[in-house]
């Protein structure tokens, strides 16, 4: 809808003027400064780590988290190394979906012992890597490994030496990687183009629009797996359940803390050259969209405290660790009573790495916290490497399972409807609807009204019509640093009532006349709510109005300066529009609050409505009434990532309706819902005793202003 040039009477701003807003600023991106701050308390920090956690959960696609299904692992090709074994394994993370490895086995050890999972990060192969005869002597004379033979597999090496040690360890593959081949490495790890093909509204394959508006991604599928294969070793007897660590570098950090962080079984992790305030992980496996807004990897790594943990640096994104993060969590680790279970490695001195003295380090950790009671220093010898053919699952025996496009497209269709049936049945108990649902709606917004922060009003003018008093002016929320251009219409007798209606048009869409001598003369509907005592406050939602030079309509979203199309590498680390536009509804919703109204009204037409309906569900009992009209919008329906409607997760619980039916019991008006949607949002009125409170209007779309003022101002 084209956007009416703002008329004299209602500039907030000076001619040519834009909001001094930080999200017109530069987008941040992955290799942004991304600092933690410890809370002051414990009990702030639990709050603080609730909302990260399910931050994660939810934009990894594990909200609700995914059934267990049977692992059906098979293990099998043992080979003997004398004091240790080797042994290959698949197993179904997702029914159809495998997950490769090596297990090594210690020989001649009773009871219990300890696990470690090794999740490896991008060394090229994986866990087939061979750093060749150069590169490892090359790392010898500069000290970083010890034997030739055994160095040019650092990801074999600390496998060997766990099992020497007395350990299990279950070395598996990223997606991509080696054997777990069904979704190749050209999309896993190097998707650069949106694929029209796999863009559609039904059977569509990853980092398409529909993918990331139900939180589908790589990064959650690995995650998922690494919390499987945590499952597949605690099936082995020999196990100790109690005794299982984490460690993986670069990569394989971001896996091991990821689950360090979600799943709380790990007794010890060890992320590798990861953890950092700097760059957060360049793969598309590292990055989800909404994953890393407002937090980073130092503060996912803070999850795991009090717990025993260890990180390394080198010569990379690492490099300042050691006074810009580890302090920070050195000090969250004391407050919780346990200065002691985190360490730092630093080995700055080499390039990107998990070499033998990194290795040396997570050896000595783990003989500390396990107290396996092996003399110190443990030294690590040489061994004989295993090929690619030893390593290898796949045979004639096990062939390999199919995998591709229509393999992805499947994939994906089963999380879809599973997270759809989990999702049904949450959705009969109101006290769940709103546990599942509304805490996944709040992370899919991003904001609620009681972490909007301060807003402060400036006026430009004070104008006295026959109608009403006409105040423009700027609202500013100072914690967040946004600022928006505001018009207030205020009655000749006010009765403390106050309807914020959000318009497509921004704040000139409430007026009768754009231009000319009507300008700033209120519409029918508005001088009706004026009339009955009511204030009507209009804004300009970011890009709308003043937010916009040339008073073209915004088409296309910006994207951060990377040349690969998958979209968590923008909305990984920024607000999709369509959220920051509920934001600034809730910045309006505060200052209204702050006025002092008895009585706050939300109305959303004529294109508004998909905001309204988010940010009514984001204002608890601070908005009594809303009136919106959804014009059958449905996030599930939008086909481009970079469209000013498109928002991540957004279709995942119940679409708009869901977000709609998170205003129960509140009095709705509701407008261009199709019976499915209407029906959804009845039955949470109805299990919340509030059907009275809920009004379906079924006429023509002209008529719907005035309905909308006559269902408001019906209420008491």
């Amino acid at each position: 809808m084209p956007t009416k040039p703002t008329p004299t009477a209602l500039h907030a701003l000076t001619a040519g003027q834009v909001p001094n807003d930080a999200r017109l600023g530069k987008l941040k991106d992955l290799n942004g400064y991304f600092p933690f701050t410890p809370p002051a308390t414990s009990e702030a920090w639990a709050k603080r780590a609730e909302r990260v956690r399910r931050q994660m959960l939810v934009t990894l696609g594990l909200w609700p988290m995914p059934p267990r299904t049977p692992l059906n692992a098979v293990v099998h090709g043992r080979i003997d190394r004398g004091n240790y074994t080797v042994e290959k394994v698949f197993f179904e993370s997702h029914p159809g979906f495998f997950v490769t490895g090596n297990l090594y086995r210690p020989k001649n050890v009773s009871g219990r012992v300890p696990g470690v999972l090794y999740p490896h990060g991008h060394w090229q192969d994986g866990r087939f890597h061979d750093a060749g005869a150069d590169s490892v002597r090359k790392q010898i004379v500069e000290g970083g490994e010890r034997f030739e033979e055994g160095g040019r597999s650092p990801l074999q090496a600390i496998c060997v030496q766990l099992a020497q040690m007395g350990c299990v360890a279950f070395h598996y593959d990223m997606i991509g990687y080696a054997d777990s081949l069904q979704i190749p490495m050209e999309i896993s790890h190097g998707f650069a183009k949106q694929r029209p093909d796999m863009t559609t509204t039904e059977n569509w394959g990853l980092f398409s629009p529909q993918a990331e508006t139900h939180f589908q991604s790589i990064m959650g599928l690995q995650t998922w797996s690494s919390m499987r294969a945590f499952d597949f070793l605690l099936t082995l007897p020999e196990v100790d359940p109690q005794r299982v660590a984490v460690t993986g570098g670069s990569g394989g950090g971001t896996q091991t803390m990821i689950l360090g962080a979600l799943d709380p079984r790990p007794a010890m992790t060890f992320p590798a050259v990861m953890v950092s305030t700097a760059m957060q992980g360049g793969c598309t496996c590292e990055n989800a969209s909404g994953l890393r807004i407002d937090t980073g990897n130092v503060e996912f790594a803070a999850l795991y405290a009090p717990k025993p943990q260890g990180m390394t640096t080198a010569n990379d994104w690492t490099k300042e660790m050691s006074t810009k993060g580890f302090p920070e969590l050195k000090q969250l680790y004391a407050m919780l009573g346990a200065p002691d279970n985190v360490m730092l490695k630093r080995g700055e001195h080499f390039e990107h790495n998990y070499n033998y003295v990194s290795r040396a380090a997570f050896c000595h950790w783990l003989n500390k916290q396990f107290k396996l009671g092996l003399p110190e220093p443990i030294v690590a010898g040489d061994y004989t490497r295993l090929t690619k053919e030893e390593m290898s699952v796949w045979d004639t025996a096990h062939p390999q399972p199919a995998g591709g496009p229509e393999f992805e497209r499947k994939l994906l269709r089963w999380l879809t409807d599973d997270a759809a049936r989990q999702l049904d049945a949450a959705a009969d108990s109101a006290a769940e609807f709103r546990k599942i649902y509304g805490g996944a709606v709040d992370i899919v917004i991003g904001r609620n009204l009681a972490e909007v922060g301060d807003v402060e009003w400036r006026g430009t003018s004070t104008k006295r019509r026959s109608c009403c008093t006409l105040k423009t002016g700027v609202l500013r929320n100072t914690t967040r640093n946004e600022e928006l251009p505001v018009v207030v219409l205020e009655p000749k007798k006010s009765r403390g009532r106050t309807v914020v209606w959000i318009d497509a048009d921004g704040k000139a869409g409430r007026f009768a006349a754009a231009s000319g001598k009507a300008a700033g003369q209120p519409k029918p509907e508005v001088q009706r709510l004026l009339d009955a005592g009511a204030a009507v406050i209009g804004v300009d939602l970011l890009y709308q109005g003043k937010f916009l030079k040339d008073g073209k309509p915004l088409t296309q979203t910006r994207r951060v300066d990377n040349p690969r199309e998958a979209p968590a590498f923008t909305f990984g680390y920024n607000h999709a529009l369509f959220a920051q536009r509920v934001h600034d509804i809730l910045s309006v919703v505060a200052f209204a609050q702050g006025r002092g109204a008895t009585r706050i009204d939300l109305v959303g037409l004529a294109g508004a409505g998909p905001w309204v309906a988010a940010a009514r569900a984001q204002c608890g009992n601070a908005v009594t009434g809303a009136a919106i009209d959804t014009g059958g919008f449905r996030f599930g329906k939008v086909l481009d990532v970079h469209s000013p409607d498109f928002l991540p997760g957004g279709a995942k619980y119940g679409d708009l309706p869901g977000m709609l039916a998170l205003n129960a019991p509140g009095q709705l008006w509701l407008a261009g819902e199709d019976d499915a949607g209407f029906a959804f949002v009845q039955k949470q009125y109805s299990l919340a005793r509030a059907k009275k409170a809920l009004t379906r209007f079924t006429g023509a779309p002209t008529d719907a202003p005035a309905a909308a003022v006559e269902f408001l101002l019906a209420q008491p």
